[in-house]
C-alpha cells in the first residue's frame, strides 16, 4: 500500500503532519504537485512533479493508484476516479470517499460551482482550522492501525 497525496492544494499542518506519520508508521507516500513539493529528505516520502497540464497532478494519481491504496485530495473529481480504481480516498477534512457518498459530492459540488457561476454563493471556505487538521490526522491513523490488524 502507498498513500498518493494531491499537493498541490494541501493544507501546510497537513503536510507537516504526514511527514511525521510517513516516518512513524513507515508507509511510502507520494506527494504529487505541477511542481516538485519541497520535502525533508525520508525513505518514505517523495515528491513527484506532475507538469503544468491541466490537472496534472490529478491524472498522475489516478493513473498511478492501485487497488488498496489511498488517495488523500480535497478533489471531488479525483476523488471519484481513485474509487473507480480502486483506491480508498480521504479528504482534507478527515471524511473518507466512498462508492456510496462520492456521487452525492459529486453532485453538491456542481450546484455549488452554478451557485458561484450566477453570483448566488460569493467566497470560497473558510480558513482550514485546527479542529480539522486533528479530525484528519485521527482518521488517517484509525485507517494505518486497522490496516495494520490481521484479517
Amino acid at each position: 500500500m502507498k498513500i498518493l497525496i494531491d499537493a498541490d492544494a494541501m493544507p501546510r499542518q497537513l503536510k507537516e503532519a504526514l511527514l511525521k506519520i510517513a516516518e512513524r508508521e513507515k508507509v511510502e507516500m507520494c506527494f504529487v504537485a505541477a511542481h516538485m513539493p519541497r520535502l525533508p529528505e525520508s525513505k518514505f516520502s517523495r515528491g513527484i512533479a506532475a507538469g503544468n497540464a491541466f490537472n496534472g497532478a490529478d491524472n498522475w494519481i489516478a493513473e498511478h493508484a492501485e487497488a488498496g491504496d489511498l488517495i488523500i485530495t480535497a478533489d471531488i473529481p479525483l476523488a471519484d476516479r481513485g474509487i473507480s480504481g480502486g483506491a480508498e480516498v480521504l479528504n482534507t477534512k478527515g471524511e473518507f470517499f466512498t462508492h456510496s457518498n462520492i456521487k452525492n459530492a459529486l453532485a453538491m459540488r456542481e450546484l455549488m460551482e452554478e451557485l458561484r457561476i450566477t453570483g448566488e454563493v460569493t467566497g470560497g471556505p473558510p480558513p482550514f482550522s485546527e479542529k480539522q487538521r486533528i479530525r484528519f490526522i485521527d482518521a488517517l491513523n484509525r485507517y494505518l492501525q486497522k490496516r495494520k490488524r490481521p484479517g
